[in-house]
């Protein structure tokens, strides 16, 4: 395997120097190597390259861990999977694995060898009793799947034992009669699922078509090429819109009959689906315009405290004086607004790469860096210090957002940042005052003779050190009468009054006042 990963680095580094297209094509279980290896290329930032996948009768590939990555990342038009008809290999993995390892075990080694030597031989007994026990065990758990009825097959999860394995990328869907192509990875699950039902049973006939099909992939792309020179009679020609006429081509095209119910509903359950997400985007983008007519007051609230009254807007806040009372009124409807996108998120409401969408992703996170030292404020000042913000009081909202920007700097820590050099309009770690306040609750107990809150006080420091040389750090966190100054008063007489001569890189930092460089 790592022979492999040389071999292909070395490879990729040559195309790269060239500038040129890659494309990594794979049949059967090369298909999954093909899509592993594409994967490789896109993690690797090979994208002036632009990497492609084509695989042919590919078993599912990764979890729905992995199906998140490639919309978060943008990766699903690097992949384009034909299936067949008839071929079972890329619809065994719908069972659960456990369930047909042992006739699988059975069937792929002769695969193996008939693709190998480009055989036609017709497989003895024991293979066709294995392949005919996959099939089976496939049919079943499809039409158990199929029996339940739900409108999304996530509705599935803790009522039936479900496959881990999810499609991702795009699917072509192709028989004798010509191919139909969708990117929705809902719908191409469902197909799978219907798809496989087209078996009534695991006769001889569908047990040689599973076989032949699947190893005769140049037949089924020539007859599509041909269908799509010679064109398609148009299906159903009654249809009352072009939506409808559409689908009833798809439907042809994969040989499915026009007239299957469940086919049709899951087409058309994808295009709604499709139209819903654009219309709930559509309107929280109006939305969001609002909400940043609320947050441009707060940025004033911030900088009013700031000049006006020689205070953080966090420490003006925590004293909910009435000054404050517009502010607490827009962190609300701030509150209202993103709870409601995170609430739309969680119940699929909204595109499935929504989250890796920068103008999403900036708005989220601004926004927590900015409302939520008022809503860590709020909380430690309704609970008079008796509460922990971080392990108690943080909102869901606050947490998807931080998610969603670690999502994506992890994605592109390769790429480098520009490094600060000045200090940051906004703390970047919007959750610093609830650390300055669980320090300055460590440190009266700390004097009170409980040591083992000093190490936890000795890393925020550090923190606080590494915040200050990275420049992640707002000025106003040095306003005289600011918590953290507060904090670092007392906390620089405990240190002295156990050492006279204590010095540490913070002390350097506040007794020469470097962070104003």
């Amino acid at each position: 395997m790592f022979s492999m990963i040389n071999q292909l680095q070395t490879y990729t580094d040559s195309k790269q120097r060239k500038i040129k297209p890659i494309i990594f094509v794979g049949h059967s279980l090369g298909g999954s190597v093909a899509t592993l290896a594409t994967l490789w290329a896109l993690e690797k930032r090979l994208r002036q390259n632009s990497p492609f996948c084509i695989t042919f009768g590919s078993p599912l590939v990764g979890d729905v861990r992995l199906v998140d990555t490639v919309v978060r990342e943008n990766w699903g038009g690097n992949f384009c999977h034909v299936v067949s008809k008839h071929d079972i290999v890329p619809r065994m993995l719908l069972a659960p694995f456990e369930s047909i390892a042992e006739p699988l075990i059975a069937v792929f080694p002769y695969w193996q060898v008939v693709m190998a030597n480009d055989s036609k031989n017709v497989p003895d007994s024991f293979i066709q009793d294995a392949c005919r026990t996959l099939l089976n065990i496939v049919l079943q758990y499809t039409y158990t799947v199929a029996n339940y009825g739900f409108d999304s097959l996530r509705e599935l999860d803790g009522v039936i034992k479900r496959s881990p394995y999810r499609p991702f990328g795009t699917y072509m869907f192709c028989s004798s009669e010509g191919a139909a192509c969708t990117d929705n990875s809902e719908t191409i699950l469902k197909m799978l699922h219907l798809t496989a039902q087209s078996h009534e049973n695991a006769s001889d006939k569908t047990v040689q078509d599973c076989f032949s099909e699947h190893i005769g992939y140049g037949s089924v792309l020539k007859y599509v090429r041909e269908k799509s020179i010679i064109g398609s009679r148009i299906a159903n020609p009654d249809s009352v819109s072009s939506y409808e006429m559409g689908i009833s081509l798809q439907l042809e095209a994969i040989d499915f009959g026009d007239q299957n119910d469940h086919a049709r509903i899951a087409l058309q359950n994808a295009g709604n689906i499709e139209d819903k997400h654009s219309t709930n985007v559509a309107k929280l983008a109006i939305a969001l315009s609002e909400a940043q007519c609320n947050m441009a007051q707060l940025e004033w609230y911030k900088e009013r405290c700031e000049k006006e009254y020689g205070i953080t807007y966090y420490d003006s806040f925590k004293k909910h004086d009435k000054k404050d009372i517009n502010a607490n009124l827009r962190r609300v409807k701030l509150a209202l607004f993103w709870d409601d996108i995170i609430e739309k998120y969680k119940k699929h409401e909204l595109p499935s790469d929504f989250q890796s969408k920068n103008k999403w992703i900036y708005a989220g996170i601004t926004y927590s860096r900015l409302v939520e030292p008022l809503d860590i404020a709020h909380y430690y000042c309704t609970c008079k210090g008796n509460g922990n913000y971080l392990q108690d009081g943080r909102p869901t909202r606050h947490k998807v957002f931080q998610k969603w920007m670690e999502d994506k700097e992890e994605t592109h820590s390769s790429r480098g940042q520009k490094a600060r050099t000045k200090l940051a309009s906004l703390t970047q770690d919007s959750c610093f005052w609830a650390h300055v306040e669980e320090a300055l609750k460590e440190l009266a107990n700390l004097k009170q003779g409980q040591q083992q809150e000093l190490e936890s006080l000795e890393e925020f420091e550090n923190n606080v050190t590494r915040m200050i040389n990275s420049h992640s750090i707002s000025a106003d966190v040095f306003l005289e009468e600011s918590s953290f100054m507060v904090w670092w008063a007392e906390w620089k007489e405990y240190k002295k009054n156990q050492c006279l001569e204590w010095n540490s890189p913070l002390y350097k930092v506040m007794e020469c006042e470097s962070w104003k460089e």
